[in-house]
């Protein structure tokens, strides 16, 4: 099995939903696929690692920096200059390169795949970086039943969670990534754990309000787990 995303999945300052999968599946090969700053027009140039390890199972969670793009010009540009772009990511685009995804891993492998919907960007809901990372999931719902892949609501089940909890958060959306790299400071120098810094930090699901705490990278595992136990299931 084959976990393909961006940083979230690549966690470094993100909980190891990978590893908890390694945990909970010991008898599966659990891959962890992740690409820091990664955007979907990147997943895409990349397919052909994946499908030369012809895997039997495929989970993407890809698109928090198309979505992040949109909404932080500094991160816009630093993007650009990262992934040498010709062009701005769009929602359309998105759309296009998840479809792009879906359909060669079914055409070129023989692996059950599912696209999981974005994490929530920012725990302050009604926000705009909520609402736009709920707008993307969307994207990803319509390409999965379009392409007839899983859908896994990851999005969904975050919000819920929040609004289950009806706490306001302690800390605000930050797209440039300085609450990323004081937590990285903190985890990697100080020996901090990624969920103390979350809790310091007044956040229920993520570390630095876009990479995710163990409750949030266990959301992500929970679904991936039901999919693979529910594919391998006799019927």
């Amino acid at each position: 099995m084959i976990c393909l995303g961006d940083s979230i999945t690549r966690a470094q300052v993100s909980a190891d939903y990978v590893a908890m999968l390694r945990s909970r599946l010991p008898e599966a090969t659990v891959i962890s696929s992740g690409v820091n700053y990664e955007l979907s027009s990147e997943t895409v140039k990349r397919l052909g690692d994946v499908v030369g390890q012809d895997p039997d199972v495929v989970t993407v969670l890809i698109g928090t920096n198309d979505a992040n793009f949109t909404l932080s010009g500094k991160l816009a540009k630093t993007l650009r200059k990262r992934w040498k772009l010709s062009a701005d990511p769009t929602a359309e685009g998105y759309a296009a390169n998840l479809t792009t995804i879906a359909r060669r891993l079914q055409d070129e492998t023989m692996a059950r795949v599912a696209l999981l919907s974005l994490p929530v960007i920012g725990e302050d809901l009604g926000s705009a970086s909520v609402l736009r990372a709920a707008e993307y999931s969307e994207i990803v719902r319509r390409v999965a039943a379009a392409e007839g892949v899983t859908y896994l609501p990851l999005n969904e089940r975050m919000t819920a969670y929040l609004e289950e909890q009806g706490r306001a958060p302690g800390t605000h959306y930050q797209a440039e990534g300085r609450l990323a790299q004081t937590a990285a400071m903190q985890h990697f120098m100080l020996g901090r754990s990624l969920d103390a810094i979350s809790r310091s930090r007044g956040l229920q699901l993520t570390t630095d309000t876009v990479h995710l705490n163990g409750r949030g990278a266990a959301m992500i595992a929970d679904l991936i787990e039901g999919f693979v136990t529910r594919s391998i299931a006799p019927h």
